[in-house]
């Protein structure tokens, strides 16, 4: 199940995609994952307060269960190593340069960026510019101190 350990081709090869699906994140105080899977959870962590999980909005609407945001999630599709240096600070760095909040989860495969519904598309464009800066860099030759020639 290794991955990518190298930030630069995980940057320069991340593929970000939008979820279409509006997702929340709730929180059950002495609840087990077995008595809320239910509610079909698309993650999950075992917390001192209780089981936060992540579910569809409409799920929860359902359900009626509160919710204080509502998020639409992002997959960076690049098979990323859990030991992955600089991923998560690059993406979510960026990201917080625009003012756009970002909650990631990595799982065994990819990373998953969650932001707010209303800055979702306006994030998918920020991570495809880090991409492509990223791509360009690496693609960029090099001078003879070994780093990219400068633009």
């Amino acid at each position: 199940m290794s991955g990518e350990t190298d930030l630069a081709v995980l940057l320069a090869h991340m593929e970000p995609r939008l979820s279409a699906a509006e997702v929340v994140f709730c929180s059950f105080p002495n609840a087990t994952l077995i008595d809320k899977a239910f509610l079909d959870p698309i993650g999950c962590l075992m917390e001192p307060e209780g089981l936060s999980l992540i579910i569809r909005r409409q799920v929860a609407d359902a359900y009626g269960i509160p919710y204080s945001v509502v998020l639409q999630g992002i997959t960076l599709n690049v098979h990323s190593s859990l030991e992955a240096v600089g991923l998560t600070a690059s993406v979510a760095g960026r990201l917080a340069q625009h003012g756009i909040s970002a909650n990631v989860v990595a799982a065994c495969h990819h990373d998953h960026v969650f932001v707010p519904i209303a800055d979702a598309e306006r994030a998918l464009a920020v991570l495809q510019a880090l991409q492509d800066g990223a791509a360009t860099l690496r693609s960029a030759p090099a001078t003879r101190h070994g780093g990219p020639r400068p633009p």
